[in-house]
């Protein structure tokens, strides 16, 4: 079964996600802002006649996808004066793994993260060993939350290498061994019977940034700097994942070098080469102090190294060089940067915003905002959330 694939519920009655009654997908896109709303006021928003808003707020609500708004239960027999988005209806197991951790989450229709767990782990340990993990976890999370099986919606699962969108599979991941090609959903699907989104990492990190703190921006550029660098491209308020699923590998771009880099023997270089965790940390360890991995710089950035904060801060000038470039070529509104080296302190954003302010067209940084991921360890898999959301509920 393919990534995108869903389970259907009676003929003819609903959506392919089998969640949403067929034809009232347009209607409950926006009672999702979780704004009440009078059938009157949606009568007006969709220009539909009261009859018809009316039979389709009857089939939301038998699905259980709206309730009356709070304030307004209804009383004597008459509907509900207001109606709002049940977020609660179901929920989603979200599944966030990168190189050297996990992150397992039950999470709401909306996205709200309802319960986590997380854990050191290496994903070059194979596929059946982490996902393995990280359903063991998930069936605990899932029967502590009392709620059953049933109201589970969907699984979406974010990895930390190149995935082809449309089948759910890894293909080539260079730090995932033995992760080429495994059929991911059929191997979730064998515990939980779902729907089941698979997506690179970064992608799922745009989309949660996107939804919970750039509604409003229609075009947003997530990068993630950690053992890998990675990019997340939203347009025109959808993420673009380019033909084949490709799109934002930022990290194998070629960095020209220029007076404010150093040369490292080659005239130019991977740009993971250079920004990695792993590149910082062999920064740091070629003057003296033990660094292996990106918690390390982490870690030494945090104590003061001025080791640490220098190679940050010029990992950041190097990510600008290329930053520079895709801001001159897709005009986004907000660059949000992200991952473990991200969260070391200011030197990274500041090296980005020395190079792309001085380096990008004026009207293109007129308004552009760079600024720090807010989703923090939790990103991952609400951004998985919402991904399984969107798939199931969007009128597309």
């Amino acid at each position: 079964m393919s990534a995108s694939s869903l389970s259907t519920g009676s003929a003819g009655s609903t959506t392919p996600g089998g969640l949403v009654p067929r034809d009232a997908g347009d209607l409950l896109a926006i009672l999702r802002d979780g704004i009440p709303r009078t059938r009157a006021q949606l009568a007006e928003i969709t220009g539909l006649a009261r009859s018809t808003v009316a039979s389709r707020i009857d089939a939301l609500m038998h699905a259980r996808l709206i309730m009356p708004a709070p304030d307004a239960a209804s009383s004597g027999g008459r509907p509900p004066a207001r109606v709002v988005f049940n977020a609660g209806a179901r929920i989603i197991l979200a599944i966030d793994l990168g190189a050297t951790h996990g992150v397992i989450a039950i999470a709401d229709l909306a996205g709200n993260v309802l319960a986590s767990e997380s854990a050191p782990l290496t994903i070059a340990d194979g596929p059946e060993p982490v996902l393995g993990w990280a359903l063991h976890t998930a069936k605990r999370l899932v029967k502590a939350s009392g709620r059953p099986r049933s109201e589970l919606a969907g699984v979406g699962i974010g990895l930390p290498g190149p995935v082809q969108h449309s089948t759910g599979m890894p293909i080539n991941p260079p730090i995932m061994p033995g992760w080429d090609r495994f059929d991911v959903p059929s191997y979730v699907r064998r515990t939980f019977d779902v729907p089941v989104l698979v997506d690179n990492d970064v992608n799922v990190l745009a989309l949660g940034e996107h939804a919970v703190s750039w509604p409003l921006e229609d075009d947003l550029l997530f990068v993630k700097v950690s053992t890998g660098i990675g990019l997340g491209i939203i347009a025109g308020g959808r993420l673009q994942r380019g033909a084949a699923g490709s799109a934002g590998d930022l990290g194998h771009v070629r960095v020209p070098f220029t007076r404010d880099t150093p040369r490292h023997g080659d005239e130019d270089a991977d740009l993971e080469a250079l920004a990695s965790g792993p590149a910082i940390a062999r920064y740091i360890a070629e003057r003296g102090t033990p660094a292996t991995s990106s918690a390390d710089v982490l870690a030494l950035a945090r104590a003061g190294n001025a080791d640490a904060v220098a190679g940050i801060r010029q990992a950041g000038r190097d990510l600008g060089e290329v930053l520079a470039t895709c801001v001159n070529l897709f005009n986004p509104s907000v660059v949000v940067v992200g991952g473990s080296i991200a969260r070391a302190g200011e030197q990274l954003l500041a090296g980005v915003r020395e190079v792309v302010y001085r380096q990008s067209t004026p009207l293109a940084t007129q308004h552009l905002q760079i600024v720090a991921a807010s989703a923090g360890e939790t990103g991952g898999v609400l951004g998985a959330a919402i991904m399984v959301a969107q798939h199931l509920l969007d009128p597309a």
